[in-house]
């Protein structure tokens, strides 16, 4: 602190390839921060030959790893790397997860279920200790709140969200459009509601009917509004095609969603794609991070998709 001002860290920033993008965005917006490669090689036999590059210049550093968990077959090289980084003598290790995997099976239902939200934050709770301390793990939109305590004392989470970034954008909209807010569910509701507040809001509900489960409209009023769905993630975007129906049946007269990680296993965004064939778009926009950048490879410039980058927020996050 100089000045009743606080000085910036510097901060060594070091990134999986997946995430090569949003880093050189980091880096980009930020003159705080710098990037430092890895070597991501492979023996014959599949398992990784990996070098950290510099590593003697990191000594006293603060130093942070940008990760993507996209598929158990990335994870190990890069959990080689994390566990590696903070023993170099840095000052400070932050391990950057926006997309925390596993996170949607976070309970069991009968035993014999494995909760491998709990796997993975066992996992990640045991990174080495730096000489700076615990390892911060910076984490946006974990899929169940008390995911959190999932972790153990060796690590500190630091939980982040992507939702300003989202009322940032709807600012942008013609202010001629009422935006209403809609929960797909009431666990949405809770995650999100006090964040957008300021916004009227409409509430979904999934009720079971023989052996479906059918989407109903459960209170609030879209009629004639531009009806904004918010959740977490995505991965078939069954309940979102469903709410949207359900918005439009209601009087909605456009309905757009946002959720942080669009994670769409099996290329499940291509049901959200506008055609050319003058029918009706479902969706005005569709807007997602670059948290599941194989997923913002595969939309880019598809409508209705648009990628909010959380690079800046991510900046903000290194100098916590």
């Amino acid at each position: 602190m100089e000045n009743g001002t606080f000085t910036k860290k510097q901060v060594l920033l070091y990134y999986c390839v997946e995430m090569e993008d949003v880093a050189r965005k980091i880096a980009s917006d930020s003159d705080c921060i710098h990037l430092h490669s890895i070597n991501w090689r492979s023996f014959d036999d599949g398992f990784p030959n990996l070098f950290i590059n510099k590593a003697h210049n990191i000594r006293g550093q603060h130093v942070a790893f940008l990760a993507s968990f996209s598929s158990p077959a990335v994870i190990f090289e890069q959990l080689s790397v994390i566990f590696a980084l903070p023993r170099l003598f840095v000052a400070s290790f932050t391990l950057v997860l926006p997309f925390f995997p596993t996170g949607s099976f976070e309970r069991m239902e009968e035993e014999g279920d494995v909760a491998t939200a709990f796997t993975m934050a066992r996992i990640l709770s045991n990174i080495p200790i730096s000489r700076g301390g615990p390892t911060s793990v910076v984490v946006y939109d974990i899929h169940a709140l008390q995911e959190r305590f999932y972790f153990g004392d060796h690590v500190l989470p630091l939980f982040e969200t992507g939702i300003p970034l989202l009322k940032q954008r709807l600012q942008q909209l013609p202010e001629s459009e009422k935006i209403v807010i809609a929960f797909p569910d009431d666990g949405a509701w809770k995650r999100f509601y006090k964040q957008l507040g300021h916004y009227p809001a409409v509430i979904c509900t999934k009720v079971r009917e023989d052996d479906k489960r059918i989407v109903r409209l459960k209170e609030g009023d879209p009629a004639g509004c531009h009806v904004v769905i918010v959740d977490d993630l995505v991965q078939s975007g069954g309940t979102l095609i469903e709410c949207q129906k359900v918005l439009a049946a209601h009087g909605a007269a456009k309905v757009s969603a946002y959720v942080t990680h669009g994670v769409f296993p099996k290329r499940s965004w291509e049901q959200f794609l506008h055609k050319n064939d003058g029918s009706e778009k479902a969706f005005t926009y569709f807007w997602i991070t670059d948290s599941c950048p194989v997923t913002v490879k595969a939309i880019a410039n598809k409508a209705p998709f648009e990628v909010i980058s959380l690079a800046g927020s991510i900046a903000d996050a290194l100098q916590t």
